[in-house]
């Protein structure tokens, strides 16, 4: 069982995840949506693709840009498609 959690809140908890390059990637059909807000930032990856954030969102604190996802990725990348990753100082455990 991976669990996403930040400022005290569980995110996204699943048994099923993918793991690339020691992220922890959770099916989005398992990540809690009403704490995420759109994001205009995007980044590339060679080998993943263009990158997509999401800005989390806990009683009222904000962390910029803590969730990523790959919406078109790259073929070597593919099982990232329909996962959402999660860093600065949100809590990973598996």
């Amino acid at each position: 069982m991976a669990k996403a959690v930040w400022n005290g809140q569980t995110l996204a908890e699943s048994e099923t995840y993918e793991t690339v390059e020691g992220n922890i990637y959770f099916p989005e059909e398992t990540v809690k949506r009403e704490f995420l807000r759109p994001s205009s930032t995007t980044s590339s990856c060679p080998w993943k693709g263009l990158a997509r954030y999401y800005t989390v969102m806990v009683d009222d604190q904000e962390n910029q840009d803590a969730a990523w996802y790959y919406p078109d990725p790259k073929p070597a990348a593919r099982n990232v498609k329909h996962h959402i990753a999660f860093w600065r100082g949100v809590e990973i455990t598996k």
